[in-house]
């Protein structure tokens, strides 16, 4: 389906839009006038979403695309889809991404190399198959990494791993496509409460003691990862305190690091 004047529909493609952070970051945006594509497995939390963005006066139903992302030939599926509905990617939200606790001795190697394929190649491939598009429109990329992805991460190791790559590679982004009007920030929360803990197999409560100070809602880090993305900023850590336990990390010996995290992390 196109516009009035015949053009194509630009939306902002959300994955992992099911749930948490993901579907704050849906709400965010549609309250903000932006016309969507909500991606993840999950059709029905898709649609019940699409459905509560419409009651709340949003012009348009937002697409709905349930997919697995890492399975084959995904991503050609999702440009498909649009394709189909008529419409473009103006806005790309890679926020997919789950992860893993324990040591990578013990961890199923094929489940390992799943947290690799989401949270590295897939927002990789989804970045580079949509970015012509994104240029063209002068639109805005925001890649969901964590806090994780400023120090290493015992019994978390590739969790930890795949958000500093994250991390990495918006910040050349933000470098490399400035020039050309495309906005880039890496969103990095911290602790936050939802379905990511029962699928990595830590729970918050009761382990992180203090730094539970550090809990922000998903809504808020959604808001303020939305408002950063606007702003231009390149990186957006939501959180006083998450914003300390960045800057400490920089400054800390990366032994001391380990040893800390490890503690944090540590399940028993």
């Amino acid at each position: 389906m196109t516009t009035a004047d015949g053009k194509q529909r630009g939306v902002a493609i959300v994955t992992g839009a099911s749930d948490g952070i993901g579907a704050e970051l849906a709400r965010v945006f549609a309250a903000r006038g932006h016309d969507l594509a909500l991606v993840a497995r999950r059709a029905d939390r898709l649609e019940a979403l699409a459905d509560e963005i419409v009651a709340q006066g949003a012009e348009r139903r937002p697409l709905v695309i349930a997919l697995d992302l890492c399975a084959a030939g995904a991503i050609e599926a999702l440009a498909k889809a649009l394709d189909e509905a008529g419409a473009r990617a103006e806005i790309l939200v890679n926020n997919a991404g789950f992860g893993l606790v324990g040591s990578v001795e013990k961890l199923d190697p094929a489940e390992q190399l799943a947290i690799i394929d989401l949270n590295v190649r897939a927002l990789t491939a989804l970045t580079l198959r949509f970015l012509p598009s994104i240029v063209a429109c002068q639109g805005a990329i925001l890649n969901v990494a964590s806090i994780a992805a400023f120090m290493p991460g015992p019994s978390f190791a590739i969790y930890y791993a795949t958000k500093a790559y994250v991390l990495s590679f918006s910040e050349a982004l933000t470098q490399e496509l400035s020039a050309g009007g495309v906005k880039v920030s890496c969103l990095c929360p911290g602790p936050v409460e939802t379905g990511f803990q029962a699928r990595s197999g830590f729970e918050l409560k009761g382990k992180l003691g203090a730094a539970r100070l550090a809990l922000v809602s998903p809504a808020e880090v959604a808001r303020q990862g939305y408002e950063g993305l606007m702003a231009g900023r390149r990186v957006v850590v939501p959180g006083l305190m998450n914003q300390i336990i960045v800057l400490v990390a920089r400054f800390v010996p990366r032994g001391w690091l380990m040893t800390l995290t490890a503690a944090a992390l540590d399940k028993r």
